[in-house]
């Protein structure tokens, strides 16, 4: 791997203390997602509704992410990524700490969510920045790669301590504690990054421009059709199937696997089909997955729609990779690097200004009208992105052309 990376980022660049963090940073969010959704039923005692709401203050930072940059416009990319890794520090504390009443336990899900949107924006500029001519798309898919063997250590890790101790309620607490513990490891690693992306100071990052207004609808869909599997995914096989904590980290070990394995292939298919064609193919099996999703139960016994329903949550994660094409489209139309970086930014808080509405009323259609409408909604917000995609004029890419 560290060969390979060597290939695609420049030499004189941060990119090994980048990859460093980005790592830690993933094996402390394996050990988080493999327990919070049980945390959130079992001892929360979160019903599908509150579920939707915590994903709204979960997902809320995103759409305040453009006026968190606001502020803190005269920082790097670098500087910010380093901000993102404290607050996400403080809020995988809090949650180690609080009681587990609903209104605690959103709030320290709030303040980790902080961190970790203004880190993601930051990380895929940084990943760009690095990147030698010609192996943005390689870069990303590296990048995401390198995450999912971060996940994947922290799954693994669950899935030891619920093997060797049991699948006891008693352990979550500890496990948020482990994950706060590495995140600081993180947060150290990341203070050696350096990076050239400062901003002009005639500009703030309010970034909107014409050229990206395709990108900003992209955003959208996307934002909505992600969504509701992110959230509502795992919490189905635990509401509805009875899934158990060490269960879902299985899940997400194995969702974190193919993701690896999938993740520099699909970055080398951007790269050399064009983002375009990457953007609307992925809808066709997604249709596919929302189906079997939503309508299992209906034609095969529980236990069986329930293993149905894990294979498809793992084929999401895989075709949730072709989400790194709006990304080079993004560096295709843009004049610097500075304008990748805020248009990344302005991108990530209208994905989110669908996403935080979504979560609650995915909730309520889920109570009301079942997850078969939850999971058509999903399928149709998919097409709805590939048909948009489809009037992209590409630009500098030796791919595809329109």
């Amino acid at each position: 791997m560290l060969t390979k990376l060597k290939e695609t980022f420049k030499p004189d660049s941060s990119y090994k203390a980048l990859f460093a963090s980005i790592i830690t940073f993933a094996l402390s969010f394996g050990l988080y997602k493999g327990v919070i959704d049980n945390y959130l039923a079992e001892v929360a005692g979160m019903s599908e509704f509150d579920k939707g709401v915590s994903e709204f203050f979960r997902e809320l930072p995103g759409l305040g992410i453009v006026l968190v940059l606001a502020v803190l416009y005269k920082y790097s990319a670098a500087k910010l990524y380093q901000i993102g890794a404290v607050i996400m520090l403080a809020g995988m504390a809090m949650q180690a700490v609080v009681p587990s009443v609903k209104v605690f336990v959103i709030m320290a899900i709030f303040v980790y969510s902080l961190g970790e949107h203004i880190q993601l924006g930051m990380r895929n500029t940084l990943t760009l920045e690095y990147a030698k001519e010609g192996k943005s798309g390689v870069a990303l898919g590296r990048q995401n790669a390198v995450y999912q063997i971060g996940t994947l250590a922290g799954y693994l890790v669950v899935i030891l301590i619920f093997m060797l101790l049991g699948t006891r309620t008693a352990l979550f607490r500890p496990i948020f504690w482990m994950s706060a513990a590495i995140i600081l490891v993180g947060t150290i690693a990341s203070m050696k990054i350096q990076g050239d992306s400062r901003p002009d100071p005639s500009r703030s990052r309010f970034y909107f421009h014409k050229k990206y207004r395709k990108y900003y609808m992209l955003e959208l869909f996307y934002g909505a059709r992600k969504q509701i599997f992110f959230t509502f995914g795992p919490y189905t096989l635990v509401l509805f199937y009875g899934a158990s904590a060490k269960s879902i980290s299985i899940l997400h070990a194995v969702a974190a696997i193919c993701a690896y394995i999938a993740s520099p292939l699909v970055g080398r298919i951007i790269d050399r089909l064009g983002y375009k064609i990457v953007m609307i193919s992925d809808t066709l099996i997604l249709v596919i997955v929302c189906f079997s999703y939503g309508f299992a139960h209906h034609f095969f016994p529980m236990h069986i729609a329930f293993l149905i329903c894990c294979a498809n949550y793992v084929l999401d994660a895989v075709i949730s990779l072709a989400s790194m094409a709006s990304n080079v489209y993004v560096q295709d139309l843009a004049d610097n690097q500075e304008e990748v970086k805020a248009t990344i930014s302005t991108g990530l808080s209208i994905n989110h200004l669908v996403t935080i509405f979504v979560a609650l009323f995915g909730g309520w259609v889920w109570k009301t009208l079942g997850i078969e409408t939850l999971f058509i909604l999903s399928a149709v917000l998919g097409l709805c992105n590939s048909a948009y995609a489809a009037t992209i004029k590409t630009k500098k890419q030796g791919g595809s052309q329109c």
